[in-house]
């Protein structure tokens, strides 16, 4: 025994064996069962009417408890092993802590006026039994229970049956739940002598027989197994008290039996297909006579349709039948009999054939509906699609049968159509044409018809457009108003023309190595003066890059952070160019012109007297003063303009983006680690400025890709994948750099203490509640997470919630114990948090352990002389950063350890941080870690990051779908 104790003692919280302690010295601990190799005991524990019941396995060192806890070991577990080893289990106590003997209840019944009586009496081994009126519940809730009194889950049951209202009287409609919960051994009298009672309902019988003139008679008859009628309701069989059937049918109603009613022979089909089905579900049914038409079991009820058309006059009447070919018709309430044969009624599917008939088609059976024109045609497709649902109608129309139209690919100047049509059976009507964009239209909603320009309608090309259809919506939404197709669409445009075994379009050979793997874009000679030895994927980055600037095609140069986007950029230029960027970064952009290419005259449009150079061969500026002066940067004409950091334009309605869209460039550039972060919606944003139509109009784009990758359409992922393939070139630190040293992450989990915990709690409880309710009232998903502000710093450090104070916190006490090991052993770390507040409670801490350190936000003057102060060998080891001061255009490389002090639901911005030490120059291995504590918020996080990354793959990389936060997952991260 104390072997196990040992064993529980291990496994168990202190919190938790403090709980065990107390419970075992308050006598809560009695013995239920014991052997050589297992002790059962029950533990009377608070919040627990029934004593959970611990069983402790002797030799296999194990335990098991039924008190549904979420803990394991739990605290009665705990009381049970030291009750059992310090010989504390006994029986049952008093108040006074008196032994008292068992007690338990017996359920008395008798009967009074014919009705069934019912009184709960205390029973124990010496004594009289005593009258219990109370309520388990309430009494144990008051702690007022019996002495030795442990009801069990029968004694409970019951006690939910009878209710608050202790009455004598059994209510007719209890019984046979009552007999249910007594059924299993429990202690039961009838007129004081024991009983045993069932819950097997006793059912009455139904006989048909032959009557006089060729009629029937149905009688309905006691069952001859039952031996007394007891009370209302109740019945004895065998010597078993058991329920009646139907709650209704009172003993005065058995006494009643037999009762007859006469059916004529002009009602045998309501007898056999209304009255006697609903009888078979009550009754035990007995058909004594073979005149009764025949029963046709397993025919279904089916809609007929009778369908006639003239022109474009389409006419319905649905019917309600039984069988194919139909044996019956269903009107109304009667059923009208086509032979000898009559079906058994399925009420219940013939309910579901109506709903499913007017939700699918708005019909009624036996009312004629004519449609015409435009309303046949939806009706038409409709009617086809729900047949194939539903099985065939009796007859169909002869137009459904017509011939499919065909498609073909105009090209002229320019200008891209897709002609359907098809040829009239008549010679001298000549050829029947449809719109695309109504082909198109009815295709996408699932139609399989389409009306024709010169009346009638056709059947679509479903297979054509099943392989073609969505390339060539594609493409009719790159036209503008005059069908003229966006150059970015000519590639498309080419493979499709290759596809169908079609002329490709002249012009559009140069653009060959975009329909390919890039495996053909030609080499491109670097610009003379440029100073700087690329490497082999930079070269083919230029050399893209290259190509596109020949062709006029916008470009995304999407590299993974650190892979050098910038100097494969500044190789590409030519003529006049203008670079729009993150103001941190402008001087950047600066230093790599004049360090790479120092034969450009570069300058920077900004400050308050900023004024434009035409005679610049860069521009520089900020997306603030693209904002401001965006009429003046659109009218010029720019050879070349480049987005650094583009996903500052990822909201397509906001004042940046707008102005980014209205720039005129011949060339222009994205470039960006993270074109999509949250919504795919931010990829049409940043592709509609590099190449403005190729994927259509914003509503055009969330109804063909956003929102089927949203909801996991893998195929519309692939469509949107390769759509922008031609024009986004992303490639992977770990595919182009082996050299660069490895990345490990990890995570290291923060046990919360208990003033931190009640703190997280409370804010979780009034943050939950105030999500849900900006939720319920409408509100989007950003004032949801803004909402969530306070329930993630309550994770990081209780001084950052108001009104709230403390010293310290368990993750910076957790992060000063890493920082100490890395500065001890050599290392120098970055240290990122989103908020400055949680930077300015870390400061005073590495004061106090005398570790060096410099600090990088978004109040720093002058961000190189930090940058290079940290990446001086004799620099601080530690640098705090700010993720939004730093999470771009810095080269940390002196860093080899990364600390996310504070997880964010968006991976990508975490990975920026990161990268400011794992990138070109890093010759040691990058150690990331994210602090996470245990069992809040950011542990939700971590999961929902796995999400957010797959959004990214849907759009650029392998994944097969993904979608945005929803507003379910805002609420998840609260559970």
């Amino acid at each position: 025994m104390q072997e196990l104790l040992e064993a529980v003692r291990k496994a168990t919280l202190p919190a938790i064996w403090s709980q065990g302690v107390k419970l075992a010295r308050a006598s809560a601990v009695s013995s239920a069962a014991a052997s050589d190799h297992e002790l059962t005991l029950r533990v009377r524990a608070s919040g627990h009417l029934i004593a959970p019941t611990v069983t402790l396995y002797l030799r296999e060192l194990e335990w098991t408890c039924d008190c549904g806890g979420k803990v394991d070991p739990c605290a009665h577990v705990a009381a049970a092993a030291i009750a059992s080893a310090q010989g504390l289990a006994g029986g049952p106590v008093a108040a006074t802590g008196q032994p008292v003997s068992p007690a338990r209840l017996r359920y008395a019944f008798g009967k009074k006026d014919r009705l069934l009586t019912l009184q709960r009496l205390l029973v124990r081994e010496e004594g009289a039994p005593e009258r219990f009126l109370g309520n388990l519940q309430v009494e144990s809730a008051r702690g007022r229970l019996p002495p030795g009194l442990s009801p069990t889950h029968e004694d409970l049951l019951v006690d939910r049956i009878l209710g608050a209202a202790q009455r004598d009287v059994v209510p007719l409609g209890r019984t046979r739940d009552l007999f249910e919960a007594l059924s299993k051994g429990a202690d039961v009298t009838f007129l004081d002598q024991p009983a045993r009672v069932s819950a097997d309902a006793v059912t009455p019988r139904a006989v048909v027989e032959d009557g006089p003139s060729g009629g029937f008679v149905l009688r309905l008859e006691q069952d001859p197994a039952v031996s007394e009628i007891v009370a209302m309701g109740v019945v004895r069989v065998a010597g078993v008290l058991r329920p009646i059937a139907d709650g209704a049918m009172t003993g005065h109603f058995l006494e009643r039996l037999p009762l007859v009613r006469s059916f004529a022979r002009a009602e045998e089909t309501e007898l056999v297909t209304r009255v006697l089905p609903e009888l078979e579900k009550k009754y035990q049914l007995h058909v004594a006579t073979r005149k009764l038409p025949r029963k046709k079991k397993h025919v279904a009820p089916r809609i007929a349709l009778d369908l006639s058309h003239q022109g474009h006059t389409l006419s319905v009447l649905p019917l309600l039948v039984y069988g194919d070919p139909p044996i019956a018709r269903v009107d109304g309430s009667s059923v009208t009999a086509f032979g000898k044969d009559v079906p058994i009624r399925d009420v219940d599917a013939e309910r579901r054939l109506l709903k499913d008939l007017r939700g699918s088609l708005n019909l009624v059976p036996g009312r004629r509906v004519d449609l015409d024109g435009q309303e046949a045609l939806r009706f038409a497709s409709r009617l086809r699609a729900w047949q194939r649902q539903s099985g065939p109608a009796t007859q169909q129309a002869a137009a459904f049968d017509a011939q499919p139209l065909s498609a073909r690919i105009e090209w002229n100047d320019g200008q891209f159509d897709v002609v359907f049509e098809r040829e009239s059976e008549s010679a001298t009507e000549g050829t029947a044409r449809a719109e695309a964009a109504t082909v198109m239209r009815a295709w996408r909603d699932g139609l399989d018809l389409v009306p024709l320009s010169d009346g009638g309608w056709a059947p679509l090309p479903l297979n054509w457009l099943e392989q073609h259809g969505q390339r060539v919506a594609d493409l009719l939404a790159a036209r503008d108003a005059e069908k003229k197709l966006a150059k970015s669409a000519l590639p498309e445009l080419g493979a499709l023309c290759r596809d169908l075994d079609a002329p490709v379009p002249v012009g559009l050979d140069k653009l060959a190595p975009l329909l390919g793997d890039f495996q053909g874009i030609p080499h491109a000679e670097l610009p003379a003066g440029v100073q700087v030895e690329l490497r082999h994927y930079q070269q083919q980055g230029v050399d893209w890059l290259t190509f596109l600037r020949q062709a006029e095609l916008g470009a995304v140069l999407a590299d993974d952070m650190g892979l050098g986007k910038t100097v494969q950029t500044i190789c590409a230029l030519r003529g006049r160019v203008l670079v729009v960027c993150p103001k941190s970064v402008v001087y950047n952009w600066a230093d790599e012109i004049a360090r790479f290419r120092p034969g450009l005259r570069t300058v920077i449009y900004h400050g308050v007297r900023r004024e434009l150079d035409p005679a610049a061969d860069v521009t520089l500026t900020t997306y603030a003063i693209l904002r401001m002066d965006a009429k003046l940067l659109s009218e010029q004409a720019w050879d070349v303009v480049v987005l650094d950091e583009a996903q500052a334009i990822k909201n397509a309605s906001s004042q940046t983006a707008r102005a980014a869209f209205e720039l005129n460039g011949k060339f222009k550039v994205a470039l960006s680690g993270t074109p999509v972060e949250n919504r795919l919606e931010e990829l049409w944003s940043v592709m509609h400025f590099a190449n403005p139509g190729l994927l259509g109009g914003r509503s055009d784009f969330q109804d063909r890709y956003a929102g089927p990758i949203g909801v996991g359409n893998a195929e519309a992922a692939v469509r949107l994948r390769t759509k922008v393939r031609p024009f986004v070139l992303r490639r992977m630190k770990r595919e182009v750099l082996p050299e660069l040293p490895a990345r490990t992450d990890m995570v290291l989990h923060v046990e919360l203490e208990e003033t931190e915990r009640a703190v997280y709690d409370a804010v979780r409880v009034a943050t939950r509640q105030d999500i849900a309710e900006k939720l319920q009232r409408g509100g989007g998903v950003l004032a949801a997470l803004e909402a969530l502000l306070r329930l993630r710093q309550a994770s990081c450090h209780p001084a950052l919630v108001p009104g709230q104070d403390a010293e310290t916190s368990s993750k910076i006490e957790r992060l000063l114990e890493a920082l100490e090991d890395a500065a001890a052993d050599g290392h120098k770390a970055l240290v990122f948090s989103q908020w400055t507040s949680l930077l300015d409670l870390v400061e005073p801490h590495l004061n106090a352990a005398g570790i060096g350190f410099t600090r990088l936000d978004g109040t720093t003057r002058d961000r190189a002389a930090v940058v290079q102060d940290f990446q001086r060998p004799a620099g601080p080891p530690v640098m705090l950063v700010s993720l939004k001061a730093g999470g771009t255009g810095l080269n940390l490389t002196a860093a080899d350890h990364v600390f996310l002090l504070d997880p964010w639901w968006n991976p990508a911005v975490e990975d920026q941080a990161a990268d400011r030490a794992h990138r070109i120059g890093q010759d040691r291995p990058v150690m990331v870690y994210r602090l996470v504590a245990r069992d809040t918020v950011e542990e939700r996080i971590l999961a929902l990051q796995e999400r957010k990354r797959a959004l990214f793959d849907a759009a650029l990389g392998d994944a097969a779908g993904a979608v945005a936060i929803t507003r379910e997952e805002l609420l998840a991260l609260l559970e």
